[in-house]
């Protein structure tokens, strides 16, 4: 997934804790590094200090101390204002933030069975205490008494924002409901609480039980040295020597997929990456699903929503579920259309092999690579020496200071909660601070798959001054082997650069109050700076600032970047049709105004009948690994990567009508979206960047759709 959701009570934003809050702390829990002021550089997390046991106490004793601050402004006798009420409660939950944002984060990028326990067990006092707050009637007369009079107030825009979304988070909290309904909310989100913990910790035990274990050297044909010696090494350090093992990795299993001549083989691999969580064992997420989708839908109902998708999206920028499948439905058409021809291609190149079977999913990714050297005498292989992950992170450094003047300093004495990790400080071009940088990039079994950015602290204002964030990606790419560094395929180039729009939007976020800074924006929104900063990646301008061979230092040549221009459409249907298919599923899960009583897996397979889905291709995500709705904060809200694709393409050819590093066009992206957090409507802020609202056609450009939808047109 591309942001982390950290689970923290919504309502409470503030990270530092007031003087008054870390004595008392301090006074309670000498020895717990969670309860002290962190003495680390640029206030880090104390990672060499946080122990498994400390987290409980920690937790249990912020939330009493949190309570304490949520009783004092709801008992309070002075009149409700702006300050006393809504400014108090932003400030309020501090420490229970902070440590809470360190057990979400560690339990994603670093868990282990104890503290998978421990998230377990203290959600549903977490979720608890969250609805203490919301539905505590006195908080929310005054929170209420305050939103009636804002038009008196003469609050500037981002106060006005931050009264309008501390009101409606009461409001879609269920503060408006009677007695019998608040109690019953409130055993939904505890069940909902641990169930979304359940299914994540079920996703990563699927994902670390399976091994393939290859011991005959014919069986590895067709794959290339790097994945060989990198399966050598994983078997090696799973204590089976002189074999070779490829797990659910996506570093592993991938290009096992694509380059494995064995069609067993890749058979055997692809049925298990896609039942993960499917399997009848302890680690089935089947019922789970069920009751996660059923929960939300009944929530939904309670205030007063015909669904969890129309609740959810209430306040996206698509604002109804009818937006959303209008969008869709307009991509879907021509995308299934190409889809269906590079299958037509697939079956040409299969029968050329003899194989006289339907093309199954285990034969895509293979065959494409197989039509992509043949079409544009393309290799991956070919490609992947220029892309080693120090100069690709090199290159995002070159782009970000080119654009915005930001330079980066590697720290060595910043704590890290794995030694893959590293830090970074990251300053404008004046040299003033920025914000601290965690990366964090190979696959581990302490790590959750896929790839997301997060915060350990957000940036605020505090009396005039700027608290800088401390930011965070994580990524599960290919690993260094014997002699050799981490070299990425485009793809995973790619997803850095994503990550790392993701991580502008949170370092150079400049407002006042934290729970609107950075990332704190629509989920339709939030993909905008990351996806765009994909763009600068494949420019040619720019592949030949960073592409270079990890050996011998050679710029990329003109022809290998030509090759990959020519391909750039290549697949789209295939990638396109694939996504969609799992947005729509999210949807289907979501968009019910009544229980579902059946089985998910035929569930699925009916709505992917219904949409007219080729067997030879599946969602993106099966729905019981699908761990962005139902392990993430993207439920009814899967779509919101083609949303905001309408709205990155559309924006990166702002750049590509003048340059690619435009000052005027930079300085604009960055003080009316990146700085701008939530603090105003996404829509506005997106037309005072571009002055007017986002086209369609340049993401049809870029997916190499235009012609199929006009073929469409045509046709009716």
């Amino acid at each position: 997934m591309k942001i982390k959701p950290i689970l923290i009570l919504t309502l409470s934003c503030s990270l530092f804790m007031s003087c008054k809050q870390i004595n008392k702390a301090e006074a309670i829990g000498e020895d717990n590094p969670l309860l002290a002021a962190y003495d680390t550089p640029f206030q880090a997390p104390p990672f060499h200090l946080i122990r498994n046991h400390h987290f409980k106490p920690a937790i249990l004793e912020a939330v009493t101390i949190n309570q304490k601050e949520i009783d004092a402004i709801a008992n309070s006798k002075e009149k409700p204002t702006f300050d006393n009420t809504i400014v108090a409660l932003e400030n309020s939950g501090s420490l229970l933030n902070r440590i809470n944002t360190t057990l979400s984060n560690l339990t994603s990028a670093n868990t282990n069975d104890t503290l998978q326990a421990l998230a377990q067990e203290i959600a549903p006092e977490l979720s608890k205490h969250s609805d203490n707050i919301f539905l505590n009637d006195k908080l929310f007369a005054r929170v209420k008494a305050v939103w009636e009079k804002q038009i008196d107030l003469k609050l500037n825009a981002e106060q006005a924002k931050l009264l309008e979304k501390k009101y409606k988070a009461f409001v879609r909290s269920g503060a408006n409901l009677n007695a019998a309904q608040k109690d019953r909310l409130r055993k939904i989100n505890e069940n909902l609480s641990v169930l979304s913990l359940k299914f994540g910790d079920n996703v990563l035990a699927e994902n670390n039980a399976y091994q393939l274990v290859i011991d005959k050297k014919e069986d590895l044909a067709g794959l290339p040295e790097e994945v060989i010696l990198a399966a050598a090494d994983d078997a090696k350090e799973a204590n089976k020597e002189g074999k070779w093992l490829f797990t659910l990795q996506n570093a592993s299993v991938m290009p096992f997929l694509q380059y494995a001549d064995n069609r067993e083989l890749r058979k055997k691999i692809w049925t298990a990456y896609q039942n993960r969580g499917n399997n009848g064992n302890d680690h089935d997420n089947r019922i789970n699903v069920v009751e996660m989708a059923n929960l939300r839908a009944e929530k939904a109902k309670l205030l007063g929503y015909t669904s969890h998708a129309a609740y959810v999206l209430e306040e996206r920028m698509a604002k109804t579920p009818e937006a959303v499948y209008e969008l869709m439905d307009k991509l879907w058409a021509p995308a299934l259309e190409k889809a269906k021809a590079e299958e037509a291609d697939i079956k040409k190149m299969m029968l050329a092999d003899g194989i006289k079977d339907n093309v199954q999913p285990y034969d895509w990714r293979y065959y494409t690579e197989k039509i992509r050297k043949e079409r544009y005498d393309l290799d991956e292989q070919e490609i992947k020496p220029y892309f080693s992950l120090d100069n690709v992170r090199d290159g995002i450094f070159t782009v970000t200071k080119n654009l915005y003047g930001l330079q980066y300093r590697q720290l060595n004495d910043v704590p890290k909660y794995h030694d893959d990790v590293t830090v970074w400080e990251v300053t404008d071009k004046d040299n003033k601070h920025i914000g601290i940088l965690y990366m964090d990039f190979f696959p581990r079994a302490s790590k959750k798959g896929g790839a997301w950015m997060t915060s350990y602290r957000k940036q605020r204002t505090e009396n005039g001054k700027r608290i800088a964030p401390v930011i965070s990606i994580v990524c599960n790419f290919s690993k260094p082997t014997a002699g050799n560094p981490a070299l990425l395929t485009f793809d995973e180039t790619s997803t850095f650069f994503h990550e790392f729009g993701h991580a502008l939007h949170g370092l150079l976020s400049n407002v006042t109050y934290e729970s609107l800074a950075g990332t704190s924006v629509p989920t339709d929104f939030v993909e905008l700076p990351s996806q765009v900063m994909e763009n600068w990646a494949a420019e040619p301008e720019v592949l030949k600032l960073y592409a270079k061979h990890y050996k011998t230092g050679e710029v990329i040549p003109d022809a290998l970047i030509k090759k990959l221009q020519e391909s750039a459409t290549f697949d789209q249907g295939f990638a396109t049709v694939e996504y969609l298919a799992a947005a729509y599923l999210d949807l289907d899960y979501h968009n019910r105004s009544v229980p579902l009583t059946q089985n998910i897996i035929p569930f699925e397979e009916e709505a992917m009948k219904k949409l007219g889905l080729i067997p030879s291709i599946i969602p993106r995500y099966r729905s019981t690994y699908y761990s962005h709705i139902f392990a993430g904060g993207y439920s009814a809200g899967y779509y919101s990567y083609i949303w905001s694709g309408v709205l990155d393409t559309d924006a990166f050819e702002a750049f590509k009508t003048s340059s690619l590093f435009d000052q005027a066009n930079a300085r604009s992206f960055r003080t009316n979206i990146l700085e701008k957090g939530g603090t105003m409507d996404a829509m506005q802020m997106y037309k005072n960047f571009r002055g007017a609202e986002p086209s369609i056609e340049p993401l049809l450009r870029k997916r190499g759709l235009e012609t199929k939808l006009e073929s469409k047109k045509a046709v009716k």
